[in-house]
């Protein structure tokens, strides 16, 4: 079983950390992976890997979407629209 916690912290100048995992993270033997990305770096993806991804080009062989723009324009509308729960 893999389980990912994800932890969001500011690096303290000690740059000494304190971690208490949730309770439902079983015991025993573990690899523990930190990872530093400085706010300040810029993008990893560029728009190439956008186009190369599976989302680009998700709805074109729907054949209940005429108008893809006007139907993600929809879909924009509806969640801006939507109330607070």
């Amino acid at each position: 079983m893999v389980k990912t916690v994800t932890l969001n912290t500011d690096i303290p100048a000690s740059r000494e950390l304190r971690v208490t995992l949730p309770a439902d993270v079983p015991t025993g033997s573990a690899t523990i992976v930190i990872m530093v990305k400085s706010p300040a770096s810029p993008p990893s993806a560029t728009f190439g890997d956008l186009m190369n991804s599976a989302f680009f080009g998700m709805w074109r062989d729907r054949a209940d979407i005429q108008d893809c723009v006007e139907f993600a324009g929809k879909l924009r509308s509806e969640g801006w629209s939507r109330t607070a729960r």
